[in-house]
C-alpha cells in the first residue's frame, strides 16, 4: 500500500514540475517538441540523475512508462493553453515549490530506502528536486536558478536535514513526507514573499571595492 502512495505522490511532483518546465519552454518561444522536452526534463530529469547515482538502474522513469507519459501529456496541454500559463507566473512560482516539497521528501525517502548516510539522504532529496530544473536553464541557456536564487536548492537542503533529525522517532512516511513537504514549500515561498537571498558574490565584491578609500 505504502508503495502506491509513494508512486502516486511521485507521479503526482512529476505533473507540477513538467508544468514549470513546459511553461519555461513557452517564455522561451519554443515549438511544440521543445516545450514538451523541457516538461519531460524537469518532470523527470532530477529522479533519473539520482537513480543513476545511487546505482538504481534502470531508472524509474524508463521501467514505468507513466512518468514519460504524463510529461509528454502536461507538455502538450500547456503548448495548448500557452496563453493562460503566460499570464499566471504566481500559480508558476505556486507549483514550482510544491514540486520542490514533494521531491525532496521523495528523494530523501529513496536514499533511506536504498541505505545510504545521512548525507546521502540529503542530497538525494536535493538532487531530485533540483536536477530538472539544472537540465531545464542549460538548455535554454541560462545560468541554472538554483546557483543565484532565493533559497532554492538551500530550502531543499534543510528540508533534507529535517528529514534526518525525524529518522529516530521513527515516524510513519506519510507523516516524515508531510512534515518535510510542507517545510521546503512554506521557506520557498517565503522566500520569494519577501524576497529573502543569500549573499551573491558580486554584491561582496562591489560593498568592497566601495569602501576602499
Amino acid at each position: 500500500m505504502e508503495n502506491w502512495i509513494i508512486l502516486l505522490l511521485d507521479l503526482f511532483g512529476t505533473a507540477v514540475f513538467a508544468i514549470t518546465g513546459a511553461v519555461q519552454g513557452i517564455r522561451h518561444h519554443l515549438d511544440v517538441f521543445g516545450v514538451t522536452v523541457l516538461a519531460c526534463c524537469v518532470g523527470v530529469g532530477g529522479g533519473m540523475v539520482r537513480d543513476c547515482i545511487i546505482g538504481c538502474t534502470p531508472v524509474a522513469a524508463l521501467s514505468n512508462q507513466h512518468y514519460i507519459i504524463i510529461c509528454i501529456a502536461v507538455g502538450l496541454i500547456s503548448y495548448a493553453t500557452a496563453r493562460f500559463w503566460i499570464r499566471k507566473r504566481n500559480i508558476i512560482k505556486i507549483c514550482d515549490a510544491i514540486g520542490l516539497g514533494v521531491f525532496t521528501a521523495l528523494g530523501a525517502e529513496k536514499g533511506f530506502a536504498q541505505g545510504l548516510s545521512f548525507t546521502g539522504i540529503i542530497l538525494c532529496g536535493t538532487i531530485t528536486a533540483i536536477g530538472g530544473g539544472i537540465i531545464r536553464d542549460l538548455l535554454t541557456g541560462k545560468i541554472p536558478v538554483v546557483l543565484k536564487s532565493d533559497f532554492y536548492a538551500t530550502a531543499s537542503l534543510i528540508g533534507g536535514c529535517f528529514y534526518c533529525l525525524m529518522l529516530p522517532l521513527k515516524y510513519p512516511f506519510a507523516v516524515n513526507f508531510a512534515l518535510v513537504s510542507l517545510l521546503v514549500c512554506a521557506i520557498r515561498l517565503l522566500a520569494i514573499r519577501y524576497n529573502i537571498q543569500l549573499p551573491a558574490a558580486g554584491r561582496l565584491v562591489n560593498r568592497r571595492h566601495n569602501q576602499v578609500p
